[in-house]
């Protein structure tokens, strides 16, 4: 990597000092100052330049300029309007981007892709997300159902470690099932605080999450399978059965006994030790017997 990149130091203090640029604490912006983990993060993606690229939070264009010379296109979506005017100066080297002023939980994301990317075109999401918004960026993607098939993105490594997490792990909850419910989760790079300017208060980590071709187990209702799994860990000491209280009412404990006993499940295990195809069968079970109720 050489000193054209955005991603230096230097080039990045010459870019805010010209433009007087400051950061905003409430956008959680942290731009990357160096272009050779930006290069291994591109590795790490698959893309090539047949792929087409969402960015969420381009700050100065780093990891855009960086998806611009790997990929077809990239469409990069800010949302604060101070940046605008730098990145047409930034990337103005590259004719193969589109930025997009908009709040990305606001955005209609899949009109988007069918409007700027080809039919079977491969698209990916890379991005260096906000971390205040991190959890609510990806589950709107994920739910959303793009044609996406993979998200490369770089986020508080505690997060990432919640997301990837196994049953049995201190880390894992709710957030797991959601994200491994849509996706195959791996962790597969740290980044220093180092690497940030301004630097964050938390280690970074990047997270590839690959889109499954259909869910690992079968539902009745996803909504309804979500909200089971939130409840049995909505206080993780505690066991599912007291969980399930909380969640229906204590006049409902024969829904609760019945529903664990024909989903051969304990009642005194936790909620860290059931796995995905053990929430399924719960919440099925569940699902039955209030439907036969009504």
């Amino acid at each position: 990597m050489t000193a054209k990149w955005i991603a230096t130091p230097k080039r990045t203090k010459e870019i805010l000092e010209t433009h007087g640029f400051s950061f905003k604490k409430s956008l959680g912006q942290n731009f990357i100052i160096d272009a050779n983990i930006l290069y291994n993060i591109i590795q790490k993606t698959g893309i090539d330049n047949r792929a087409g690229a969402i960015e969420i939070g381009p700050g100065i264009g780093a990891l855009t300029e960086q998806l611009a010379v790997h990929a077809n296109n990239v469409i990069a979506y800010e949302i604060d309007q101070r940046l605008l005017s730098i990145l047409k100066e930034t990337l103005a080297p590259y004719n193969n981007i589109q930025i997009i002023h908009q709040d990305i939980l606001e955005a209609n994301v899949s009109e988007m892709a069918k409007a700027h990317f080809k039919p079977g075109q491969p698209i990916h999401v890379v991005a260096n997300l906000p971390y205040y918004i991190t959890t609510p960026i990806l589950m709107k993607l994920l739910r959303e159902d793009l044609p996406v098939m993979r998200f490369t993105v770089m986020i508080q490594k505690e997060v990432a470690e919640r997301m990837a997490a196994a049953p049995n792990n201190k880390r894992y909850g709710s957030l797991s099932i959601a994200v491994q419910y849509y996706t195959q989760a791996e962790i597969v790079m740290n980044v220093p605080k180092s690497a940030f300017m301004p630097p964050p208060n938390v280690d970074s980590s990047v997270l590839k999450l690959t889109r499954r071709e259909r869910p690992p187990v079968q539902v009745i209702d996803e909504d309804f399978f979500f909200d089971i799994v939130q409840a049995c860990f909505a206080q993780r000491r505690k066991t599912l059965r007291n969980n399930l209280i909380g969640y229906f009412k204590p006049s409902d404990n024969h829904t609760i006994s019945d529903g664990l006993k024909q989903a051969g499940i304990d009642e005194k295990r936790r909620g860290e030790s059931l796995n995905m195809e053990e929430f399924a069968a719960l919440a099925n079970t569940f699902y039955r017997i209030i439907e036969n109720d009504m």
